[in-house]
């Protein structure tokens, strides 16, 4: 099986953003805006940088609480982002059952070849793949069709920590895994996923 996997918050840890930000609540704040602009900017038609879109969001959600922040400290804290703890374990898992790993985020492909590079999971991905390529963020069809054309013929499965990657996926002809990290659930109203699972490892079993 192709397993296709979103990067920020599924594969990496946006919580050590914390710091740069201002804490949980306005990195939450921060990153729930971008993501806000991502699916108005993909509603009406248009496409913008996601690194553009999310240091826009952060000096927005900041100057909203009376803060100010750093963009360049921004940039180079997503760019060096953990993985969560068991991400690497769940990837190696999915590779030892034979299944094709790759990656498809919003984010630049230079920026997100630096963050799996720095989190020490490029070499558990066969590819890594970004929106930016085709022109268009998720949850337009174009970023996941991007992915179904390089393996013509695979079944894919999306694996995401975002109920919203989730149903752009499953229009587009995907298969589904939700991953179930603290305060995530399925879109209300929108077909199940295909799989749910809380982590990789637990996912790997079912796949």
């Amino acid at each position: 099986m192709l397993c296709v996997f979103d990067v920020n918050e599924t594969l990496l840890d946006l919580a050590a953003m914390d710091p740069l930000v201002g804490g949980p609540e306005l990195r939450r704040e921060w990153f729930g805006l971008a993501i806000h602009t991502v699916l108005t900017v993909t509603a009406t038609g248009g496409y913008q940088d996601f690194a553009g879109i999310a240091g826009a969001a952060a000096v927005e959600a900041a100057a909203r609480h009376g803060r100010e922040v750093d963009l360049a400290k921004v940039a180079a804290g997503l760019r060096s982002l953990p993985a969560h703890p068991d991400v690497e374990p769940g990837l190696a898992k999915l590779r030892e059952n034979g299944h094709t790993l790759v990656a498809l985020t919003n984010s630049p492909l230079a920026t997100a070849e630096a963050q799996l590079q720095n989190a020490g999971l490029a070499p558990l991905l066969d590819r890594i793949f970004s929106a930016e390529q085709v022109g268009r963020l998720k949850p337009a069809p174009e970023p996941y069709h991007q992915v179904l054309a390089a393996y013509p013929g695979e079944r894919a499965v999306m694996v995401a920590a975002h109920d919203w990657d989730i149903a752009g996926a499953q229009a587009a002809g995907l298969e589904t895994a939700l991953l179930t990290r603290p305060g995530v659930h399925p879109l209300p109203g929108s077909p199940a996923p295909t799989y749910t699972a809380s982590t990789l490892p637990e996912l790997a079993g079912l796949l």
